[in-house]
């Protein structure tokens, strides 16, 4: 190998250590590095994004981050935020850099939860018990005691919590298209959305 080839590989190795935004260290695969360093731009390089307008996704469930971007290259996710940020973003990804980087952002470290919304007690009730008078079913029947998601459901614990919010009013108005989470937020106020998007956010 040349000393050129060297050096151009160990310049590459300092900025991807430089880019990782927690103490460990996480190996970046070769064949998802120059498309991550696009994701982090929004996501962080481990997927812990700091602005509210980008989900987490250091945890995420895999099969749910490949499934959503190949929604994002279909255009079969419409949301506003879909079309502004992903729809660009996801065109030219090929399945497998899209399975690269589901299992890279999947296998980051959990992000903590914030603030105090575990106390938030209708948010709770709602996550655990549902509203049974607006047929709004428990959250937990889906996406687990902890709110840890599963394959393409996903996780929503530690998630931001305007994030969550406007993803929930999405589901209610149909603007996100999905079946079921449109019948499970139809029914929902605002005051329950924000109460359910605190509590989990704290998670």
């Amino acid at each position: 190998m040349s000393l050129k080839a060297i050096l151009a590989g160990a310049a590459m190795a300092v900025t991807l250590a430089a880019c990782q935004s927690t103490p460990q260290q996480t190996a970046v695969p070769q064949t998802i590095a120059g498309t991550l360093h696009l994701c982090s731009s929004c996501h962080g390089m481990t997927g812990r994004s700091v602005s509210p307008d980008f989900p987490i996704l250091a945890g995420q469930q895999q099969e749910y981050i490949e499934q959503q971007l190949h929604a994002f290259r279909d255009h079969s996710r419409a949301d506003p935020h879909a079309h502004t940020y992903m729809w660009g973003m996801a065109l030219h990804l090929d399945d497998a850099t899209i399975a690269g980087l589901a299992a890279y952002f999947s296998g980051q470290p959990l992000v903590p939860g914030r603030g105090d919304g575990a106390a938030n007690t209708l948010g709770a009730q709602i996550f655990t018990d549902g509203i049974e008078a607006r047929d709004v079913p428990a959250c937990v029947g889906c996406h687990g005691e902890h709110a840890e998601g599963q394959a393409n459901i996903p996780r929503l614990a530690g998630q931001h919590r305007p994030y969550l919010i406007e993803q929930l009013t999405q589901f209610r108005s149909n603007g996100r298209a999905n079946e079921t989470m449109h019948m499970n937020a139809l029914n929902m106020t605002d005051q329950e959305i924000n109460a359910i998007a605190d509590y989990l956010s704290a998670l």
